[in-house]
C-alpha cells in the first residue's frame, strides 16, 4: 500500500539541467518515477545555510509510493547522482539535494536514516515550502503541524523568505 512523504529539494548551482530553480524543476519531475507526485511547492529564494554564500533554490514535494523509507532514501541518493551530486563539504555548493521529511508512516530511526528529519523544525527553506503544500502535516515527535512550525521558525529568524 503506498505511504506519502514529504521531500524537501534544494539546489544551489547549476547543472545539466540549468540555473537552480531549472535543477528543483528537473527533481520534481525526476520523483514522478518513485511513485505519484500529489503536490508541489512553489520555489523559494533562500538565503545559504553555512559557509556557502550561493544562495538557494527550496522547494518541496509530497509523494506517495511504495517504497519503504529506506528504499526512498536509495532512490532520492540515486535521483542525485544523476544529476552530478558528489559527497564533499557539509552545506556547501550542490547541484541537488533531496531529504526525506515526513513520512505518513510517523517517527523512523536507523543509523542511515532520520524520519521526521531531525533539523527540519527550525529551517524556514524546508518549513516555508512545505507549510505551501501540507500546512496540517504534523510532526509525529512533537504533534505540531508544519503551518505552527513555520511561525515558530519565523518568530526566530526574521529574514524574509522570497516564493
Amino acid at each position: 500500500m503506498p505511504t506519502s512523504y514529504a521531500i524537501a529539494i534544494g539546489s544551489n548551482r547549476s547543472g545539466r539541467h540549468g540555473r537552480p530553480e531549472a535543477e528543483v524543476r528537473a527533481a520534481m519531475a525526476a520523483l514522478g518515477a518513485l511513485g505519484q507526485v500529489t503536490a508541489t511547492a512553489p520555489i523559494f529564494d533562500t538565503a545559504p545555510l553555512g559557509p556557502s554564500s550561493r544562495r538557494f533554490a527550496n522547494s518541496a514535494a509530497l509523494l506517495e509510493t511504495s517504497l519503504d523509507p529506506l528504499a526512498l532514501l536509495a532512490a532520492l541518493k540515486q535521483i542525485e547522482r544523476a544529476f552530478g551530486r558528489r559527497r564533499g563539504r557539509r552545506w556547501g555548493a550542490r547541484v541537488i539535494d533531496l531529504d526525506i521529511v515526513l513520512w505518513s508512516g510517523g517517527a523512523w530511526t536507523q543509523r542511515d536514516l532520520v524520519i521526521p528529519h531531525p533539523a527540519f523544525r527550525i529551517r524556514r527553506f524546508v518549513l516555508d515550502p512545505l507549510v505551501a503544500i501540507a500546512p496540517s502535516w504534523r510532526d509525529p515527535r512533537t504533534g505540531h503541524s508544519t503551518r505552527q512550525l513555520a511561525v515558530r521558525a519565523h518568530k526566530v529568524d526574521r529574514r524574509p523568505a522570497h516564493p
